[in-house]
């Protein structure tokens, strides 16, 4: 298998989350309540789904497709990737977070009445929650959601596990958190996808921001610490022959 440069897989990540937060957001800003034909919910949820799926199945062979700081911690605190390399991915991860978003800005203030004031996909809790719920619930909401996020990727990515099933595995998980979460915090599960649209809006978003890096990254350590005791019964301390093992079919 080729070995890829941490060039390759940085940028990798950056095109992954860029694509996560463009699609998945985008959906969500763009068509989520269109005139008539809007895609509702059940759209919205499908299309953060559709784009973990596609550059998992694109570049998943390259970085291990990543394209969520928590999903990299995760892999770390399950002996599935180095130390080393959660600081570079995070910061690609938040690049190419904050280009998605900022191309989504420039379409989405083409269109005369565009406020981006009004929420543009940003997370939140309380008053910002879109169903009104509190700060407690947003976080154990969080929590949950990702540890069973980092689960799936975890169990699907598995060298047991039913070969080149991962990234479909992973896209509808990531589908049915959604339509689960979305009426309590719009859903983060991913601190990178939470950045991207809050450093726009700014205010109560930024404010907010601080919930949907803490939540998503307990989850994933205690899915990581979890997945160790679920497989306890072969070495998982040796880390895996190559970083695509996290993700590739």
């Amino acid at each position: 298998m080729k070995e890829f440069n941490l060039t390759q897989r940085l940028s990798a990540e950056f095109l992954g989350t860029l694509w996560l937060v463009f699609g998945g957001c985008g959906s969500a800003v763009l068509a989520a309540a269109f005139p008539q034909v809007g895609i509702g919910l059940l759209g919205v949820s499908f299309a953060f789904g559709l784009s973990v799926l596609t550059m998992a199945s694109a570049v998943g062979h390259v970085s291990g497709g990543h394209f969520n700081p928590a999903v990299t911690i995760g892999l770390f605190t399950a002996g599935r990737i180095p130390a080393k390399d959660i600081a570079p991915y995070v910061v690609a991860q938040l690049a190419g977070a904050i280009a998605g978003a900022g191309i989504l800005y420039l379409i989405a203030s083409g269109k005369a009445g565009f406020d981006v004031s009004a929420g543009f996909a940003s997370n939140g809790y309380a008053e910002h929650s879109p169903s009104g719920y509190t700060l407690i619930a947003a976080l154990l909401t969080e929590v949950v959601m990702t540890f069973f996020f980092l689960i799936v990727i975890l169990g699907a990515t598995d060298e047991r596990a039913p070969k080149g099933l991962a990234p479909i595995a992973i896209g509808l998980a990531l589908t049915l958190i959604h339509l689960v979460s979305i009426p309590v915090t719009n859903t983060s599960v991913n601190p990178a996808r939470s950045t991207g649209p809050a450093l726009f809006v700014g205010g109560w978003a930024v404010k907010q921001l601080w919930l949907f890096w803490v939540a998503p990254i307990v989850g994933a350590l205690l899915a990581g610490a979890a997945h160790k005791l679920l497989v306890s019964n072969r070495e998982v301390s040796e880390m895996e022959p190559a970083l695509a093992r996290t993700v590739t079919p």
